[in-house]
């Protein structure tokens, strides 16, 4: 990729740098440029990888499988970018100059299109790995050309090439970019313009530093009709970008009703997840996080009290809801008498404001934040249930632990979910409990998830738990375990004990081997 080091006047000075072309600038003036557009395209290409990721963890779920899916893919295609890119070296710069106005278009388009074939499709994998591709290729054959650019302005004194500086500039350069894009893109895109609108800006940005480039520092390597081509196909890119920009609400809407089919009601983006309610106005509401139905108005009334009556067979003075940031599974807990204290331990804000001030969802959980029992504690639950087990919060009104603690968590497939369903997770809600407490977990459901479930119990009892795993008559399609760190808990009326179909032999998923991807 670099030109060995020639002696300018012993070959006719900078004639032959570039296929003979004569220097764009004086040397070294130029340098700098180049430079800083190669920090703008590495900062933009890590955006698109990291939208890549993060839409199809959001879709499809399984977080380390789309990563390892986008990234793999997308640095063999890198390397096969840089093979592609050999052929074009000798015309540089018009051919970094198309290069990057087809990665602003593929790159900037890639969340549009993949959540399109998720919403209307049901299908996001080959767009995922089709884009993986394309966009790895692009920022594979940047580097190449971009080293003969550099090499243009980066003349020394003597007329030599100082090869081993222009190569550590470049490098610099590129992983200072990939530094700033990766900050940027979830503490900023992300949370300030979404994941379609972030990635249009993101290619709009990397059409212009491309386009400036190559029209402005290296214009006398073009001929007069390549100039107006560049020029017309970057503009072309940007009125296109431009224009989804502009419709992406409007999209973003229609593909919501494609996905969740009834009317969305309300949907945010609370900083953590996406939010959206569904239903029509006086008919039932469902709850979806992340594109996944987290609560439905047609079966709450089956699936809170499953999840919940069992665990409070027995002393439940002091409660802890893990997850639960609706309200729904504290509402059902507070509806016990005898219940003193409940501690909800959500790690969402935005979740609970819903919550609590949606008139739709705050009539669903029956206005659950206005009892002065509940205490709302923003944390994430495992970091949480450490410090408590450490003495920071045992049991909430006098300590002594907690009678009874529902685990109503996101699934464990999902990002933060096998954190929350390992043996460490189950080993310090079991430091948290009051003797003879009560655990209650949601674990999935017997079927097509049914290694899923019996790795969840397994994971239980490897952390010395004891434990129960039962199905509710009244919502066959959820599957839960019931445990306690004493003898084995009995199951009440209404609840199904699935221990005779129980997989035997699974290991227990921990934080260094989590098991549910397998």
């Amino acid at each position: 990729m670099i030109d060995p080091p020639v002696s300018a006047p012993a070959r006719g000075g900078a004639r032959l740098l570039q296929g003979g072309a004569r220097p764009p600038v004086r040397p070294g003036t130029g340098r700098f440029p180049v430079l800083l557009v190669v920090f703008v395209c590495a900062a933009c290409g890590l955006v698109y990888e990291l939208e890549l990721v993060a839409l199809a963890s959001y879709l499809i779920g399984d977080s380390v499988t789309q990563a390892s899916v986008v990234l793999s893919v997308m640095v063999f295609a890198m390397g096969l970018g840089s093979l592609f890119a050999k052929r074009l070296r000798c015309h540089a710069a018009v051919g970094f100059g198309l290069v990057e106005a087809a990665l602003a278009l593929i790159g900037g388009s890639s969340a549009l299109v993949l959540y399109a074939a998720f919403a209307w499709f049901d299908e996001a994998r080959y767009a995922l790995v089709a884009f993986s591709l394309a966009i790895g290729v692009l920022i594979g054959a940047e580097i190449p050309l971009l080293m003969s650019l550099i090499q243009r302005t980066s003349r020394r004194a003597d007329g030599e090439h100082d090869a081993a500086g222009t190569v550590a500039d470049l490098f610099a350069a590129d992983y200072v970019g990939a530094l700033v894009g990766g900050l940027a893109f979830p503490f900023l895109l992300l949370p300030w313009l979404g994941q379609l609108t972030g990635a249009l800006l993101t290619g709009a940005v990397n059409a212009v530093a491309g386009a400036a480039l190559v029209l402005c520092l290296f214009r006398r390597d073009l001929s007069s009709r390549a100039r107006w081509w560049l020029l017309i196909g970057n503009v072309a890119v940007l009125a296109l970008l431009a224009t989804a920009t502009v419709l992406a609400a409007d999209f973003e809407s229609a593909a919501r009703r494609a996905v969740y089919g009834d009317p969305v009601r309300v949907a945010v983006r609370t900083g953590q997840q996406e939010v959206v309610l569904t239903g029509a106005r006086q008919g039932p509401l469902d709850l979806f996080l992340d594109g996944r139905l987290r609560a439905s108005g047609r079966a709450e009334a089956r699936y809170q009290p499953a999840l919940v009556r069992p665990a409070m067979r027995g002393p439940h003075a002091r409660v802890l809801v893990l997850g639960g940031g609706d309200g729904l599974a504290a509402r059902e807990v507070l509806r016990y008498p005898g219940v003193r204290t409940v501690t909800l331990v959500e790690r969402d804000p935005g979740m609970v404001r819903l919550a609590r001030t949606d008139p739709a969802l705050s009539a669903l959980n029956g206005a659950v934040f206005r009892d002065a029992r509940l205490r709302v504690v923003y944390a994430d639950a495992f970091a949480w249930l450490r410090g408590a087990a450490q003495g920071g919060d045992r049991g909430g009104d006098g300590g002594g632990g907690y009678d009874v603690v529902i685990a109503d968590l996101p699934e464990p497939g999902t990002a933060p979910g096998a954190k929350l369903y390992s043996q460490e997770f189950y080993g310090l809600t079991a430091g948290v409990l009051a003797d003879g407490g009560r655990v209650a977990v949601h674990a999935g459901a017997i079927g097509a998830d049914a290694r899923v479930y019996w790795t969840v119990e397994s994971t239980m009892r490897a952390a010395g738990l004891a434990t129960t795993p039962y199905g509710a008559q009244a919502h066959p399609a959820r599957a839960f375990v019931l445990a306690t760190a004493g003898p084995p808990p009995r199951l009440g009326p209404g609840a199904v004990d699935l221990a005779p179909e129980r997989m035997e032999g699974l290991p227990a998923s921990t934080l260094v081997h989590p098991r549910y991807g397998e």
